[in-house]
């Protein structure tokens, strides 16, 4: 029987069959997996927020975003019986060793700092990467500062004449983890004028709706 001469119109066909094949496993793939990695995030997300607001797991989180130097930054304000007991930011900079590093930062009401912890970094390992909890104690020193009070309201390292104990031999990592900080607390500053202002509107609008025109009569009773 003689061979069937390879054709254009029959490679063509073959190989639309393997990539509609390969498609359609991909398709089936990604359907089957979708739900648990996007579970997976969500609990990590949960976990990371849980760390600098504690206790966030035992109430409720709102999530909102804020645009922050041409940047979109996601807030998540946590509540426990109704009681906003914190705020967690997840920021970034680009300015690290291996550019990008992300933190997650809360806040108490008053825009202290309550803890930080580093989400995403490319830096150097056994050096950079001490700027998360899991690998070292470094970010520690960030609880409880207030970076209102700081030198023209800015966290920098000691080298850079701030108050920040620098990595060993990774300035730059911990340059861009107070960069990250400093771009969240700018972020929930930001938040907080704008609920002072919406809360200023409504106690005017309350105010304006309670004034009592006097009739152009006089008092009635008169």
């Amino acid at each position: 029987m003689a061979k069937k001469e390879s054709t254009f119109l029959n490679m063509t066909l073959t190989l639309f069959i393997i990539t509609a094949v390969a498609a359609v496993a991909l398709g089936y793939v990604y359907n089957i997996t979708k739900e648990p990695i996007q579970k997976a995030k969500d609990e990590k997300l949960k976990t990371a927020i849980n760390i600098v607001v504690p206790n966030a797991d035992k109430g409720t989180i709102e999530t909102d975003t804020i645009e922050i130097e041409g940047k979109e930054l996601y807030i998540y304000t946590v509540s426990v019986d109704d009681k906003i007991i914190g705020t967690a930011i997840n920021s970034f900079s680009n300015n690290g060793f291996g550019g990008l590093v992300r933190v997650m930062v809360g806040f108490d009401a008053d825009g202290k700092i309550i803890d930080s912890d580093a989400l995403e970094h490319k830096e150097t390992p056994g050096l950079g990467d001490k700027s998360s909890k899991s690998v070292s104690t470094w970010n520690e020193q960030f609880k409880d500062l207030d970076i209102s009070t700081m030198k023209n309201q800015t966290l920098k390292v000691s080298k850079d004449g701030g108050d920040v104990d620098a990595i060993t031999a990774a300035t730059i990592t911990s340059r861009a983890y107070c960069d990250a900080i400093q771009r969240a607390w700018t972020a929930y500053m930001k938040t907080i004028d704008v609920d002072s202002q919406q809360k200023e509107t409504a106690d005017a609008e309350i105010i304006e709706e309670n004034i009592v025109e006097p009739n152009e009569g006089g008092n009635d009773n008169e």
